[in-house]
């Protein structure tokens, strides 16, 4: 192979990483509304990820420079798949995270002190000013569970939800 062959595989293959590193960046950034890849999704107190598409229920949750969730309470029935859609009716960057209370103010806690830390978990997403967001979840798991925007300040201002799961 040619010296010049190589050199022009290399620079593929290092504009490959780059394309993939950018995608995998822009999954993160406000208003993202990519899937998270249900072939990862681990067993949690509260469910597991689901493909959001196979859902059978959607529910729409508006968030809001009040610091609110509305709705700020949903009931489902266990084993139901749910796809959530956030949207963001405000002009600052709001998130909604899934899971159990004690869980998101510990979560709450980390963002107040590392608030530019990144998240990848398929049970959250961030949302920008007037975007959309989209979270699938099957609540295999009877119980109160809750949703809350861990944005430094919002949490604490009260924007917390709850998810009644009934048997």
């Amino acid at each position: 192979m040619s010296t010049l062959t190589i050199g022009k595989l290399a620079a593929a293959a290092g504009v490959g990483i780059f394309l993939a590193g950018a995608a995998l960046a822009q999954a993160g950034k406000p208003g993202a509304t990519a899937s998270p890849d249900s072939s990862r999704a681990e067993q949690t107190e509260f469910g597991v990820a689901a493909d959001a598409r196979r859902a059978k229920r959607t529910v729409r949750i508006e968030m809001s420079d009040r610091m609110r969730f509305s709705p700020a309470t949903v009931t489902v029935k266990q084993g139901e798949v749910v796809r959530f859609v956030p949207v963001n009716k405000g002009k600052v960057m709001h998130e909604m995270v899934l899971g159990r209370l004690a869980d998101l103010k510990a979560h709450a806690g980390l963002m107040r002190k590392h608030p530019g830390m990144e998240h990848d978990e398929p049970h959250m997403t961030h949302v920008g000013p007037g975007k959309r967001g989209e979270i699938g979840w099957r609540f295999n798991r009877a119980g109160t569970f809750y949703f809350a925007c861990l944005v430094p300040g919002h949490f604490e201002a009260g924007m917390i939800g709850k998810v009644e799961v009934i048997e």
